[in-house]
């Protein structure tokens, strides 16, 4: 491919279409199935469980899947197993309801998540190069969050004219699922000698110990690199908690939905221009100026009540997911050896799955306790330091 792009390959353009298509699928359903549980019986805290279970089951197996693709030295088993997993899922919520049943398939569905995540943002990685290391994460992460924009829109028109059918509506997500899933079938890959090593599920977590023992100091840039990124998880609560505190503060449901949308399209939009900034300035400077946006947000939440200054709000917000969660992952992939890309990357998003449960349990304690302030007081404070310990990490290949 040439011009401006050539950088877009045919497989990161086409993982970049299969997680447009999944997550339309799953955005359609992610603002309706708190009612949708509801309406079935479920009560607040059920749903707080079932979540808090599914979540931990997607954050613990990403590690073990993203190791297991470096040791066999394929990702795209992984990632056709994991796509299709999470678009069968989806319909399966219109046949039963019992709460044992619903259980199992949101976990089928966030366990499908965890299998496909790490191995292919490895196969992103093995695509490119340290030079174009943020662009690539940055248009995969602009291109999966347009469908975190289309599924919510598809959601209300469809509700719109159609209220609380909630059933077809499930149904109706499993057509950009199964078009995610086809497009995987559109991906090759090279053949490379698998490794001999035994690993269990849990044996990622000595990565730590094992990583590049050729190269101390790539060693410890990721062990410093990924210590700051599990403190920064641990602050870092729901995306939930900032829905809630414009509903605190009187905010109508459609104008909460309306902002949720436009944040994910200025993060859709903003991705891919991030990601270019980043391989010009370097991803340590951009990955760190996103950490100041956050802490203004954040510190913005304390005192807003107005729609206007939600908007505002969430706009940052955009910038700041658009400058850090792609950048992240780019920035482990140029400290790690490329063999190893699958493991460092799940064992980061599987730490970050767990740091997020913790942070959104704490967050929600300190709301119930003190307030909201004190729950985004909080996270606003950690910004500083965690900003200082970033500057003075070891950069990378070209970051």
């Amino acid at each position: 491919m040439r011009g401006r792009l050539h950088y877009i390959t045919r497989p990161i353009l086409v993982l970049s279409v299969v997680s447009l298509f999944n997550d339309m699928a799953s955005e359609m359903l992610y603002p309706i199935m708190p009612l949708f549980l509801e309406s079935i019986g479920f009560s607040i805290l059920l749903i707080g469980i079932l979540e808090g279970v599914a979540e931990m089951t997607s954050g613990l197996s990403k590690g073990y899947f993203g190791q297991l693709s470096d040791i066999r030295q394929k990702r795209l088993p992984f990632v056709h197993l994991g796509y299709a997993l999470s678009t069968i899922a989806k319909p399966l919520f219109t046949f039963f309801t019992a709460p044992v049943w619903i259980f199992f398939v949101r976990t089928v569905d966030r366990f499908g998540k965890g299998i496909r995540t790490a191995p292919r943002d490895a196969m992103l990685s093995d695509n490119t190069t340290a030079e174009y290391k943020g662009r690539v994460f940055g248009f995969h992460r602009s291109m999966d969050t347009f469908g975190a924009v289309l599924g919510p829109l598809a959601a209300l028109l469809f509700l719109y004219f159609y209220p609380a059918d909630y059933n077809t509506l499930f149904l109706l997500a499993f057509i950009p699922g199964c078009i995610a899933v086809l497009f995987t079938f559109r991906l090759k890959e090279e053949k490379r000698k698998p490794k001999e090593q035994k690993v269990h599920f849990f044996s990622y977590f000595t990565y730590l110990r094992t990583t590049d023992t050729n190269s101390p100091k790539a060693n410890d840039a990721f062990k410093k690199l990924l210590l700051g990124l599990c403190v920064f998880a641990l602050v870092n609560s729901s995306d939930v908690l900032l829905l809630l505190k414009m509903r605190e503060t009187g905010i109508d449901e459609k104008w909460i939905i309306g902002i949720y949308i436009f944040y994910n399209l200025v993060y859709a939009l903003s991705a891919l221009p991030m990601g270019i900034l980043a391989d010009k300035m370097g991803l340590k400077p951009v990955f760190i100026t996103g950490l100041f946006i956050f802490g203004l947000v954040y510190s913005g939440f304390i005192f807003s009540d107005s729609r206007s200054l939600f908007f505002i709000l969430f706009f940052l917000y955009g910038l700041y997911a658009a400058m850090t969660e792609g950048i992240a992952k780019a920035w482990i992939s140029n400290v790690v050896p490329a063999s190893e890309t699958g493991t460092a990357i799940g064992l980061y998003t599987a730490l970050s799955s767990i740091g997020a449960f913790i942070a959104s349990s704490l967050a929600g304690w300190l709301w119930f306790a003190f307030g909201s302030a004190a729950t985004f007081g909080l996270s606003a404070s950690m910004m500083l330091p965690l900003m200082l310990w970033f500057s003075f990490l070891r950069s990378g290949r070209k970051t």
